[in-house]
């Protein structure tokens, strides 16, 4: 099965904002959002979009 087009992850400082359904990722700081974000996009063969809210989703298009 290949996924196309789905929001795999979100890196959030605060689980508050965190979408549910998502595997979510909770960050103590931006450096290590920054971080794990681009770990996620490597790892997951995904794309990492910063929200305006400071929410990382890491997609699949």
């Amino acid at each position: 099965m290949i996924i196309e087009k789905a929001i795999l992850a979100t890196v959030t400082l605060s689980l508050s904002q965190a979408p549910v359904g998502a595997n979510v990722f909770v960050c103590e700081s931006q450096d290590e959002m920054d971080g794990v974000a681009a770990d996620l996009e490597a790892i997951l063969d995904g794309i990492a979009h910063k929200l305006s809210n400071g929410v990382y989703i890491i997609v699949k298009h």
